[in-house]
């Protein structure tokens, strides 16, 4: 990937220019010290002078007003903030008329950023002042004070906090005056330039030591570049927060969001002083210190999918080749590539207009439809479908074009969202809130309706990460987290008449993903490379957990690696330095979930011998009892020597009715009260008890006893000869008034239990031969 840039051969401006701003994406405004505001239009290449300032306006900063973000189609900018060297402000209209001229600082005012809602501009002076202002133009308040010039702001994503330079340092202040300031060393040199990504959260900053850096918005360093020949007078993030373009003297670089170079260009513009992104993130503006203002356009970006790579080599063009055979395919469209996406056999494309969806299997016959606003900001897919996130909204399509949903949540703002915040499966679609971060809501990917009782997950710190997993029936989707302290969370999507229980299987991950073709989890978890290869397993019985997990050291990886994708095999690792390293995995596993899956449970025990590998037959014996497959469940425990849920299982075999079975195996997995539950729908009152005094849970089999009238001296007898086996006198009140009244007799409470157990039997028994009769009808 790469910057595309253009220069005119004469300069328009007879000045330096300070400052550039998108109208639309075709649309472009600078400012210069020649006193005039120039409007360039790009289809026409028409370039006229909008308004001349008055003499002593010099422009120093300008921001667009943002467009609003209700459901209507986006007008484009109205009006926009002005600063300048005599210490005003002025709010200009688009057509260059000086609506209102403010005195705002003392000195020139060096900055002036709307917040991203367009309810609240803010002015950095040379005088050290931090002004808060209204959208006409009243000032609101004085946010701070200090005794060196303020050269750069930005707003966080919440517009509840402000970023700003003071000399060497930067400053998070929040609005509210009791929060806790955030300020920290960041450059050797006086800090120029920053900006904050309302996509990804995070910071750049760049100064007069020639380093551009990357924060994340606690004041964690996550990255750092080398030291440049001049500084860095320039930084601007992308609209969807996946790239960064820097500019110095003669320089434009644009680099990936976790500080990596994609392209250098030295074009003859003198210093950048302001870099601007088109809302489409395809196209940049730079003001330059000659009097030029430099356009770039993103080519060359590059996607890839099993053998086929997919290159945008033109705005409107792209390159298809098959790396098996080399043949080449040449797409060709009718408005400029905004987004583009390959997974799954599938390529969409989105255009200012259209999105286009290619099958791997056919290049030529793409299936096209309308968009209804045209800025398409995130693409995400899934195997049977895919997700559109364009404007305010979010849509589901299926790969023949149709929607098929278009979920909504009140408050959210949808433009926003990466592909960290947002995962997507079969039948189910995870997002998590923008305004509160502890909240994921989680959707049925078919309706666009709410999952459950609409109830969202709440997790109790802030999520960073969230993934769904790819295979398997709807009721057993799996979500993985990943939250602010690194800890790796599982947990269900549908709840199944339990609350939602939440595992932690790993802590100290930076990344993760599912593989696309069983549901296995690769991460970097505290700089090892770690496959669980069935996380689910913590639901049905959790120490196996440690024993299902492959692990090795990830240094080839270099810290902090992200992970890009894990298909078939092979996992996709980019490194620090954007390069991409391939590690395959073992195939076993995958194989093993495939068998399982379809019910071939002697093939499965086939390539655990094969293989002799404890970590297979760990995860043999817990896919077995989560498919209620006793026998095979029995081999994988034997095999990896836990002699005492083999006994348990034997136990469970020998059962006589399936209800009983049923509760075991719950109680197996450590669900107690379902257990509980199952026993007592099918009036196996004792056996129900009987589970608590066996987990030593002696007020609940009390309870349960004198509720059903049955078996009180059963509990009794049992909590006597545990108190004597301890040599313990009763404390317990309840225990004490019953056994007053209750006579303890083992003989007759032997003889109760067998009866118990002949009548289970008896039911047992009459239930299959009602069966096989029906059956034979």
């Amino acid at each position: 990937m790469r910057l595309k840039t253009s220069l005119l051969k004469e300069p328009k401006h007879r000045e330096l220019v300070s400052c550039v701003g998108w109208t639309s994406a075709d649309e472009l405004y600078s400012c210069s010290d020649d006193h005039q505001i120039l409007r360039w239009n790009l289809l026409t290449n028409d370039t006229s002078v909008l308004v001349r300032l008055q003499d002593q306006i010099y422009p120093l900063d300008l921001h667009w007003l943002p467009k609003s973000l209700s459901g209507k189609k986006q007008a484009g900018a109205e009006s926009f903030a002005l600063t300048s060297t005599d210490g005003k402000l002025h709010l200009v209209s688009k057509s260059g008329r000086v609506e209102k001229s403010v005195e705002a600082h003392r000195g020139a005012v060096l900055a002036g950023r709307w917040n991203h809602d367009g309810t609240a501009l803010i002015t950095a002076g040379e005088d050290g002042q931090l002004k808060i202002w209204s959208k006409s133009g009243m000032l609101r308040s004085t946010l701070a004070q200090q005794g060196t010039p303020v050269y750069s702001v930005a707003w966080a994503p919440d517009s509840g906090r402000v970023l700003y330079t003071s000399g060497r340092q930067l400053v998070i202040k929040p609005l509210q005056p009791s929060a806790k300031v955030l300020q920290w060393k960041a450059h050797d040199g006086v800090i120029l330039k920053v900006d904050w990504s309302a996509v990804n959260d995070l910071i750049l900053s760049g100064g007069e030591d020639c380093k551009y850096k990357v924060w994340d918005s606690y004041g964690r360093l996550l990255f750092s570049s080398s030291a440049h020949d001049y500084p860095v007078t320039s930084v601007a993030w992308a609209p969807d927060g996946e790239l960064f373009a820097m500019g110095s003297f003669h320089t434009l670089r644009l680099c990936d969001k976790t500080g990596w170079s994609y392209s250098l260009e030295k074009p003859s513009t003198g210093s950048l002083f302001s870099l601007a992104w088109s809302a489409d993130g395809t196209q940049l503006a730079g003001a330059c210190g000659n009097g030029h203002v430099l356009f770039a356009h993103v080519v060359e970006q590059r996607w890839e999918w099993r053998n086929f790579e997919i290159t945008l080599t033109k705005r409107r063009t792209m390159q298809v080749r098959n790396v098996l055979n080399d043949a080449v395919d040449v797409l060709e469209f009718r408005d400029r590539v905004i987004k583009a996406s390959l997974a799954h056999g599938h390529l969409v494309v989105t255009t200012s207009l259209q999105c286009y969806v290619y099958s791997a299997k056919n290049w030529n016959t793409p299936l096209i439809f309308d968009l209804k606003e045209g800025t398409v900001s995130l693409i995400v897919q899934a195997e049977r479908h895919f997700l559109l996130v364009d404007g305010a909204e979010l849509f589901v399509y299926s790969y023949e074009g149709r929607l098929v949903s278009s979920p909504k949540s009140p408050g959210m703002r949808m433009d926003i969202l990466s592909s960290q915040s947002i995962s997507l499966s079969n039948d189910s679609i995870a997002i998590r809130d923008t305004s509160d971060e502890r909240v994921v809501f989680l959707f049925e990917a078919q309706t666009g309706k709410a999952i459950g009782d609409g109830k969202p997950l709440i997790h109790k710190i802030e999520v960073v990460f969230v993934a769904l997993d790819q295979c398997g029936p709807s009721n057993d989707r799996r979500i993985a987290l990943i939250d602010k302290n690194r800890d790796l969370y599982l947990t269900s999507v549908r709840k199944l008449g339990r609350a939602h229980s939440i595992h932690k299987i790993g802590s100290m991950v930076d990344t993760m993903a599912w593989n696309d073709s069983a549901n296995i989890l690769c991460g970097i978890q505290d700089s090892r490379f770690t496959v669980w290869y069935y996380p689910s397993v913590v639901f049905v019985d959790k120490d196996l957990l440690p024993k299902t997990i492959f692990s090795r050291d990830s240094s080839e990886f270099s810290r902090p690696p992200q992970m890009v994708s894990y298909e078939g095999s092979q996992v996709t690792v980019r490194r620090v330095d954007g390069s991409l390293v391939r590690s395959a995995v073992s195939p076993y596993p995958s194989l093993l979930h495939e068998y399982t899956s379809s019910g071939r449970w002697e093939d499965a025990l086939r390539i655990c011998r094969f293989a002799k590998d404890q970590t297979l037959w760990s995860c043999l014996a817990g896919l077995a009892m989560a498919n209620r497959e006793l026998s095979t469940a029995e081999v994988a425990y034997a095999a990896i020597g836990e002699i005492d849920k083999v006994q348990y299982i034997n136990f469970i075999k020998d059962l006589p009715s399936r209800d009983s079975c049923l509760a075991h195996m719950l109680l197996f997995s450590g669900h107690v009260q379902e257990a509980e539950a199952t026993l007592l729908q099918a009036n196996l009152n004792y056996h129900a008890i009987q589970i608590h005094i066996n987990l030593y849970n002696w007020d609940r089999a009390l309870e349960l006893a004198v509720k059903y009238k049955t078996h009180v001296d059963t509990v009794l007898a049992h909590r006597q000869k545990f108190l004597q086996d301890f040599g313990k006198q009763e404390t317990n009140k309840r225990f004490l008034q019953y056994s007053e009244g209750v006579e303890v007799d083992w003989e007759k409470i032997q003889a109760k239990i067998e009866m118990e157990f002949a009548m289970e039997r008896e039911k047992a028994a009459n239930s299959s031969v009602r069966s096989s009769v029906s059956i034979r009808r």
